[in-house]
């Protein structure tokens, strides 16, 4: 049986405090309360680096260029509905405040304290690489 493959981009912002930026889902939406790292759905056509300076700007007002988002590692996990690859970047600059802009509560954590919050399945094996990198 063929299995629906999503790619999604995720970003680690870093801020100078070796801080990592995570989002809560809004409610309404799949997996709602939960922890994760910003990003989206890499559209038809589109690069992972693409899909990540949209995204930002449009999730936190942000402006990222392609040049400062490092590739880290990435996710492979099966849901019951699709399997979702997503790439994790690292991103340390960037123009502009972090102001959420669909409703989302965010937060700046500490790699070693990003186990604390609940986070979708395939998010939480990224926490590792991230503790290692910070």
């Amino acid at each position: 049986m063929a299995v629906k493959i999503v790619l999604v981009a995720a970003c680690a912002l870093v801020d100078s405090d070796n801080r990592v930026l995570i989002a809560q889902r809004p409610s309404g939406k799949p997996m709602a309360g939960l922890w994760e790292f910003p990003g989206g759905k890499v559209e038809d056509g589109e690069q992972p680096e693409q899909t990540l300076i949209r995204e930002l700007k449009e999730e936190l007002g942000i402006t990222v260029s392609e040049a400062c988002l490092a590739p880290l590692t990435f996710a492979s996990h099966s849901y019951p509905d699709f399997h979702l690859l997503m790439p994790l970047f690292v991103c340390r600059r960037w123009e502009g405040m972090v102001k959420p802009t669909e409703g989302q509560r965010v937060t700046w954590v500490k790699p070693n304290r990003l186990r604390d919050f609940e986070m979708p399945p395939a998010d939480v094996p990224l926490i590792a690489h991230l503790m290692a990198l910070l």
